[in-house]
């Protein structure tokens, strides 16, 4: 089968899964470019279709497309060789998560992607997503993570007593009852909480907090990009 108009009615639905709100309707989310949905079917990621110039004729829901097609189903700026519609992910807490970041308020989806493929790197073992954050299945989420989107679970919707049993370690700038990152020893279950790069985290999360920590850094640097705060503290829970 091979479809070559842009306003196939199927190309369209697809089209429609750049929106998050049909995103959040449907259950499905794209997947942009060979490598990427090579590992998530290889991850057991369910793949409802695949659309594609050349490569994956073994897979049966696989249709081929013209590239002003793939153009049309994908916002990056080139065209990637295929593109696949997946089921997104449901997981389910385990009380063997030790190691868990909570990210509040997060607007930026390359942020997201690049703290979600550092996550997956320091064997963080879940990620929370609190407020009102960026659409996880975003494309430019998707391609920031670099396959690893599946490779770690991502919760967003969960109740925070959950976590009554960890330190919860607020990431703050310098102040009082604030330990610098050099001094600061996780214990075993430990909950990081970061916020936005432009308000930081609520008052609520704060409070919520048993522990303040802070990145000692030269006084001349304000502060620090938040994927990049991220990757320090998570390099650190992963050497402890």
């Amino acid at each position: 089968m091979k479809i070559t108009s842009v306003n196939n009615d199927l190309i369209k639905e697809t089209a429609k899964l750049l929106r998050g709100k049909y995103r959040a309707e449907s259950g499905l989310f794209l997947l942009e470019g060979n490598k990427c949905i090579e590992e998530a079917i290889q991850s057991g990621l369910e793949i409802t279709q695949i659309f594609s110039t050349e490569g994956f004729e073994e897979f049966p829901q696989r249709i081929e497309v013209t590239e002003a097609i793939l153009s049309k189903i994908s916002d990056a700026k080139s065209a990637p060789k295929a593109v696949a519609v997946a089921k997104q992910i449901k997981p389910e807490w385990s009380d063997k998560y030790k190691k868990v970041v909570l990210l509040e308020g997060i607007k930026d989806a390359g942020n997201l992607g690049t703290i979600l493929r550092t996550a997956a790197a320091f064997g963080i073992d879940a990620i929370v997503l609190y407020g009102d954050t960026v659409d996880l299945y975003n494309p430019k989420c998707v391609r920031s993570a670099v396959g690893n989107l599946w490779k770690i679970p991502v919760f967003t919707e969960i109740n925070l007593d959950i976590f009554t049993p960890f330190e919860r370690v607020a990431t703050l700038p310098k102040g009082n009852n604030v330990v610098n990152l050099k001094d600061y020893n996780p214990q075993e279950k430990t909950l990081v909480m970061f916020g936005s790069e432009a308000d930081g985290l609520s008052e609520e999360l704060k409070q919520f907090a048993t522990k303040n920590v802070t990145i000692e850094m030269d006084s001349s640097v304000e502060s620090l990009n938040l994927s990049v705060s991220a990757a320090v503290i998570m390099y650190k829970l992963s050497v402890q």
